[in-house]
């Protein structure tokens, strides 16, 4: 089977979000670029995840153009590949329809971190409404993430995050969705106190030196 390492890397990830709730059905999709050619395995269309098959992933190149898998790729190919081809430093995209991110999505301004380990994805900013599988959304996405960015929340739709490899994707994706569950009920209960500026700035530089407590 062809580029079965990457395959396998996109297959586990997806039952880990399904298996994290993150996934509901056959929404959401995650991709792998491949660390040699430029290739992409992705989550196909419409299929259940649970008994899915590493050859059942598909392959694209990163125009979008399908060239294996059993069946067709997932119609958000547009919003990975566009991500890949503005960040040579991603190698795995994860877009999920999480419960939190989605119901933060709607409201104004950036999703700010409550907790240290959250820094590390801020700034989160959002992404209007655009229509899912379209080339706009893609650009609105690569616009919003920036240089930089690893997670945007996407109004009316749910998240989309990033990272070097399919490690460092899924933790964006699960503190995200972390970031939007604290976040939310914080402002449920009145007393939302985000980490201060200057606390985030500290938490980035030693999440990036790796010494982070």
């Amino acid at each position: 089977m062809k580029y079965e390492t990457i395959r396998k890397q996109v297959l586990e990830a997806i039952l880990d979000a399904v298996e994290q709730g993150l996934i509901k059905g056959t929404s959401g999709n995650i991709a792998m670029r491949d660390e040699t050619e430029d290739v992409v395995a992705i989550t196909p269309s419409g299929i259940p995840y649970k008994g899915m098959q590493p050859e059942d992933i598909a392959i694209v190149d990163l125009n979008g153009k399908w060239l294996d898998g059993n069946y067709k790729p997932s119609s958000e190919v547009p919003m990975h590949t566009a991500v890949m081809h503005a960040r040579p430093d991603v190698r795995a995209t994860v877009h999920t329809h999480g419960m939190f991110a989605t119901i933060m999505a709607m409201g104004e301004g950036e999703l700010l971190p409550v907790t240290p380990p959250q820094c590390e994805f801020a700034p989160v900013r959002k992404v209007p409404f655009t229509m899912p599988g379209s080339n706009e959304v893609a650009e609105r996405v690569v616009e919003a993430l920036g240089k930089d960015g690893r997670s945007v929340l996407m109004k009316n739709h749910g998240m989309f995050c990033c990272g070097k490899d399919m490690k460092a994707a899924m933790a964006a994706t699960i503190y995200t969705e972390e970031m939007a569950t604290t976040a939310y009920y914080a402002n449920v209960l009145g007393n939302f106190e985000p980490m201060p500026e200057d606390g985030v700035r500290k938490m980035k530089e030693l999440i990036a030196a790796d010494q982070a407590v």
